[in-house]
């Protein structure tokens, strides 16, 4: 008789580690508490799915911010190249843009969603499994809506706390506690940042690119983050690429711990920004100082910046000072915001902390403590930056459990 496999969550891990398991002939199970799978697939990278990123493994490694060294193994056997063909066998064309993120063809999230729905090969029971039933140190069983189940594996596969709407409500936690895991404080990762000043707010909805975004920690007295890329305001603070991976390197969060800079113009060094900002002032001799910036900045960050120099709006720019001159150098290259704190965990595109790694066998994703227990995905105390980064580790982690209990 075919060994019996329940996998709980119908997510990324969950739905490859069946498909994977299915293929060789084993009697799988699925337990998925929301009506749909995939519901977290289909909202990333804005409906489109970046769903890996292609670079080596290596380079994986680096982007990769908790415990990179756990998904070593995991990650070389099942790597970005492998996810990428085992889609095109699939039948979705995928393509790298810019980052080497990797998107269908199609930029339609669902298409990945419906491919890994038919590789799973079985239909999810539409329960939640609230409690494993584990005996003589032997994961034997889940219960799930007060019934039941037995069962040779179980594999945990729940995502993380973040964006409970789809069903990451932190189930998976619970169930590890219950066999005697131990559970890395939770918070948020690549996740928007909320700010003490009003002046973002201002800027609502302005986009920036190619700007470097640095974060200081002034307790520590350094720099913990800098990166050139894309952010944007909001009513709030700032989001955006540059923001999400930020936040993955801001721990212990309290109010004032961390300031962030923008230097508005990274490619141009002082002085050459100093010259450029003379030619306009000599092209503008005649005007007020806020209708003076207009090739150097866009319109809606104008009336921020100029008051955030300190200078009068209305200061004609011939009279303005060397010191003057020195402070709007500075604020280009250091617009700076105080952050009060993240926005909630639920916003969050990933959770940092999770299943304690090193109760977790890395090569197997099998747990060191309970004898048929595993765990994919999320759950699991790792997570790296934006860019298809943790949809792999999802994947990878997912084949890891699904090759051993394959048994190869």
């Amino acid at each position: 008789m075919a060994e019996k496999i329940a996998i709980i969550g119908a997510g990324a891990a969950g739905m490859l580690c069946a498909g994977m398991l299915s293929e060789y002939g084993f009697d799988v199970t699925v337990f998925e508490r929301n009506e749909k799978a995939g519901r977290k697939i289909a909202i990333t990278g804005k409906g489109r799915c970046n769903l890996t990123n292609n670079c080596t493994p290596e380079d994986f490694l680096r982007n990769i911010v908790t415990n990179p060294r756990f998904m070593m193994s995991s990650l070389y056997t099942f790597t970005p190249a492998d996810t990428m063909e085992l889609f095109e066998g699939l039948g979705v064309p995928l393509k790298t843009e810019r980052g080497n993120r990797v998107f269908p063809v199609s930029d339609k999230a669902y298409d990945i969603v419906d491919a890994l729905k038919r590789y799973m090969g079985v239909k999810p029971v539409n329960k939640r499994a609230s409690d494993l039933i584990i005996e003589d140190g032997r994961v034997c069983g889940v219960i799930a809506d007060k019934k039941r189940y037995d069962f040779d594996t179980v594999v945990v596969a729940t995502g993380g706390a973040s964006y409970p709407l789809t069903g990451s409500t932190g189930d998976g936690y619970k169930l590890a506690k219950q066999a005697g895991h131990r559970v890395t404080p939770l918070i948020p990762s690549l996740i928007p940042i909320v700010t003490e000043e009003r002046e973002p707010s201002e800027m609502q909805g302005l986009s920036l690119k190619n700007v470097t975004l640095t974060v200081f920690d002034t307790e520590k007295n350094k720099s913990v983050f800098t990166e050139q890329g894309e952010m944007m305001f909001t009513h709030f603070g700032v989001t955006g690429p540059l923001v999400l991976s930020a936040s993955s390197h801001m721990h212990d969060m309290k109010k004032g711990k961390y300031k962030i800079k923008i230097d508005l113009k990274p490619a141009l060094d002082e002085k050459t920004l100093d010259a450029r900002l003379l030619s306009d002032f000599s092209k503008y001799q005649n005007k007020d100082f806020i209708n003076s910036l207009s090739d150097l900045l866009p319109s809606k960050m104008i009336p921020v910046f100029v008051k955030t120099t300190g200078i009068p709006a209305d200061k004609k720019v011939n009279v303005i000072t060397k010191e003057e001159r020195r402070k709007i150098l500075e604020t280009l290259k250091g617009l700076t915001y105080t952050v009060k704190g993240f926005r909630p965990i639920e916003e969050a595109i990933v959770t940092s902390g999770g299943v304690d790694c090193k109760e977790i066998n890395p090569k197997t994703m099998g747990s060191k403590l309970v004898e048929g227990l595993y765990f994919a995905g999320e759950v699991i105390d790792v997570d790296a930056y934006t860019g298809g980064f943790n949809l792999q580790i999802a994947f990878s982690t997912a084949a890891a459990a699904a090759r051993d209990i394959r048994g190869f």
